[in-house]
């Protein structure tokens, strides 16, 4: 990914890391089937992959990208100036964001009561509609059942919905579509989903965009931290 175009002046994207990364010339390269995007809260993860998802054809609410529904726009123009250096073909594609997987759930819901007799688009992510599930279960059965393979998938925080145990589920889920010839942008926090093998991690800070390995990351260095000493750290968190 690069810019095609400046950004104008005074647009508050230009403060971003990841926006003067690109400014500054650079490319995003997504050269291996997984990258994830860390990075701390407001470093710029989640408006970056709304933007390739939206430089990539997606909803900026999410779904696929057949998807045309619209509750309200708080989707950045980011992806307006964005434009992919080489395109793959993918077969599938989905972009899943945390924030308005209800507003997804609720248009397959509406889009089966006004439908006939014939298939229902839920089911195609397992036959039960995503709110009568769990905001955990609901994640996996749409990674499960809808994530079919040879597909470009852009995850925004998925762990947001999940227990530990789920995490590692939703890990040999993202392999299974790994070897079926899919690649994976993910922007996450969490440590266990970064443990991924031979995966790409771009680093979001005030320096920028950087290629990091897992352990040089802040989210394992300050995890493992604190559950080697979590006494410690409590008495130092908590007394000052």
């Amino acid at each position: 990914m690069k810019l095609r175009r400046e950004l104008p002046e005074g647009s508050y994207l230009r403060r971003l890391p990841p926006v003067r990364y690109l400014m500054a010339g650079n490319e995003l390269l997504f050269d291996r089937p997984m990258t994830f995007l860390v990075g701390e809260n407001g470093s710029g993860k989640s408006t970056l992959l709304e933007a390739v998802a939206v430089a990539c054809g997606f909803h900026p609410e999410g779904g696929t990208r057949n998807f045309r529904f619209a509750t309200r726009e708080t989707h950045s123009e980011l992806g307006e100036y964005l434009t992919p250096v080489r395109k793959g073909y993918h077969r599938d594609g989905f972009f899943l964001r945390a924030e308005s997987f209800y507003n997804v759930a609720s248009n397959i819901d509406e889009m089966d009561e006004g439908g006939g007799l014939g298939a229902k688009v839920i089911d195609s992510y397992g036959g039960v509609s995503l709110h009568r599930q769990s905001h955990g279960e609901s994640f996996l059965a749409l990674v499960k059942n809808r994530f079919g393979g040879e597909g470009l998938y852009l995850l925004d925080e998925p762990e947001a919905a999940l227990s530990p145990s789920r995490l590692l589920t939703l890990l040999c889920e993202v392999h299974r579509l790994v070897e079926h010839d899919s690649q994976l942008i993910i922007a996450t926090h969490s440590p266990i989903l970064m443990t991924y093998p031979n995966a790409r991690l771009y680093q979001l800070g005030e320096e920028g965009i950087q290629t990091v390995d897992y352990q040089e990351t802040e989210h394992y260095q300050l995890t493992k931290r604190f559950l080697d000493e979590p006494e410690r750290m409590l008495h130092y968190l908590l007394n000052g």
